[in-house]
């Protein structure tokens, strides 16, 4: 099942189907009332409330509204609003009719939105509950997994599992086989049972495994579940009092081949199967004060454009399957985007520039996983530093232009603090320690430029660019790399590019997005999963699915 039109990313509460949002001082409640008729697609229904991308799309809108327009909420309790249900996982029967494609984009936009919740617990103060108060299974698991705490209701029924494996033939898709490990550390011999086991486990067992943290029989179980949601609020930094962000309408329009924003834009070449994004500066060169960043709220330059370069992000990955490179660019002031650092980094401790900073992380850290080659030009009025280097050091490439140094429009980088651990990948890791496997003697050599604006030459040096033609040079080099990377296989590039950009320590969320990635994507194309006979195609048709006994 292909895309039949654009999927949308952009949505708002008035729009919901699917999610309900309640506030009560530092508690927020997200409810799952998942519309059965508002699939995303046709050819599927989300009975007892099972997910497809449109209940994610929602519920990652509703957390950056929990994040942005709420500050003063340190706990998100999530549950269900169904009878004995709480989340069923990702609809069956969506899986069984979708592509691989969409199947690999709808898992990778799950599992970024689950980190999300992570990342927001860990540096943003943003604490999550799962209230389970009905059956929990499969995806539904997941997300309770992401949270920072699960109680369970102790009714004799409601149980959680991971059933994929014996019902489906496939994987738990958003982590779940690695957070009942890495982050519950359920025993490995039980973790087996538990995900071989299609009935699940509840009750006094379930918090004995440590798949829960608390079970509440159902005459306490509200006031169980509010108990602990004050306790976690009581962990948290966000501010009491604080004025809310907005999140407007971006201000967008779409193009047979371009999507234009105020800050960015993105050029297809569906000759060359090429996009080009171009992120432009801030409009001024002066640093700003929290009484300037309050007032400008939606329209904050860096909260403006990261909302906008996730958003080109997210359509191109889903909308545009046949552009497999994308070019980076930028475009404005150095002062500029130097000013916002500052900004940035004075300002750190303030509720809305931590929050910025952390969407600016995870958006760039969108750009880390997408399956897509991404080369950075480095151009005539350019201007890769600080915050905006970190494009660049997304990427698999950096061709730096070598021009005279006298010359004014001779294109330059630097290296800034924030380049050194502000917005670190799902390693834990800055892209700078990622490019020089944290060698002491190379990244003192970068930290010895910072502040410094480099010209091509100076930056190759130090290991910062990968090329540094001159005029004469650089159509004919940035070209011929843009067509031998254009004629490999897309399926070979999308392996090496993921396994040479994560070459550092490994963690919870590099074996999310990396092993079990892996394993799914090879198992959602084997007979057993999507044959005729396959266990996704014929579950809920009465007939037994027909495996191939080897292997492999």
């Amino acid at each position: 099942m292909e895309p039949l039109n654009r999927v949308e990313y952009q949505t708002n509460p008035t729009q919901y189907r699917h999610w309900k949002l309640d506030f009560s001082g530092s508690i927020a409640t997200l409810t799952a009332d998942f519309d059965e008729n508002g699939g995303l697609r046709p050819g599927y229904k989300l009975k007892l409330n099972s997910y497809d991308l449109g209940v994610d799309i929602e519920l990652n809108d509703a957390i950056n509204r929990i994040r942005f327009e709420h500050p003063e909420v340190k706990t998100v309790v999530v549950t269900s609003g169904k009878d004995k249900v709480f989340c069923s996982g990702a609809n069956i029967f969506m899986l069984g009719v979708s592509s691989h494609s969409w199947k690999v984009n709808f898992c990778k936009f799950t599992n970024e939105t689950r980190n999300g919740l992570e990342d927001s617990s860990k540096y943003d103060g943003l604490k999550f509950l799962a209230a389970i108060n009905g059956a929990c299974a499969g995806g539904g698991y997941e997300l309770a997994l992401a949270c920072d705490e699960i109680v369970l209701i102790d009714d004799r029924s409601s149980a959680v599992s991971l059933p994929e494996v014996p019902l489906l033939g496939v994987l738990p898709g958003t982590g779940g086989l690695t957070r009942v490990t890495d982050k519950r550390h359920v025993r490995h011999d039980l973790a087996d049972i538990f995900c071989t086991t299609s009935e699940g486990v509840r009750g006094q067992k379930a918090k004995d495994w440590r798949l829960v943290d608390e079970i509440a029989k159902p005459a306490v179980f509200k006031q169980t579940v509010l108990d602990r949601a004050m306790g976690l609020a009581q962990k948290s930094d966000r501010p009491d009092d604080a004025k809310g962000v907005q999140l407007t309408p971006l201000n967008r329009r779409i193009e047979n081949d371009a999507l234009i924003y105020q800050y960015v834009e993105v050029r297809i070449d569906r000759v060359k199967r090429l996009a080009s994004f171009t992120i432009k500066a801030p409009p001024h060169s002066n640093k700003e004060s929290i009484e300037q960043i309050e007032a400008a709220g939606s329209h904050w330059y860096p909260f403006e454009m990261a909302r906008e370069l996730e958003d080109a992000i997210l359509n191109m990955r889903t909308n545009e399957l046949d552009i497999g490179i994308w070019i980076l660019k930028t475009e404005g002031a150095h002062s500029a985007v130097m000013a916002m650092d500052e900004t940035l980094m004075t300002n750190q401790h303030h509720w809305f520039v931590r929050q910025t900073t952390g969407l600016l992380r995870r958006t760039l850290s969108r750009f880390d996983v997408s399956s897509r080659s991404l080369f950075a030009l480095v151009e005539e009025g350019s201007c890769f530093n600080g915050t905006f280097l970190e494009l660049a050091l997304t990427c698999d490439r950096i061709y730096h232009l070598a021009l005279p140094d006298e010359e004014v429009r001779a294109p330059k980088l630097m290296v800034s603090d924030v380049n050194f651990g502000t917005y670190p990948m799902i390693t834990g890791q800055s892209r700078l320690g990622r490019r020089f496997y944290d060698e002491a003697d190379a990244l003192h050599a970068v930290r010895a430029q910072a502040g410094k604006l480099l010209n091509a030459d100076q930056a190759f040096a130090i290991g910062l660019n990968t090329s540094n033609p001159d005029d004469i040079d650089w159509s004919d080099e940035v070209r011929i790399a843009i067509e031998e990377r254009i004629s490999m296989s897309p399926d070979a590039l999308t392996g090496m590019e993921a396994n040479l950009r994560f070459n550092g320590p490994e963690n919870m969320f590099t074996r999310i997005f990396g092993r079990l990635t892996a394993w799914q994507n090879w198992i959602f194309q084997r007979p057993n999963a999507v044959g005729d006979k396959g266990a996704l195609k014929v579950y809920g048709k009465g007939d037994k699915a027909q495996f191939d006994w080897h292997r492999v």
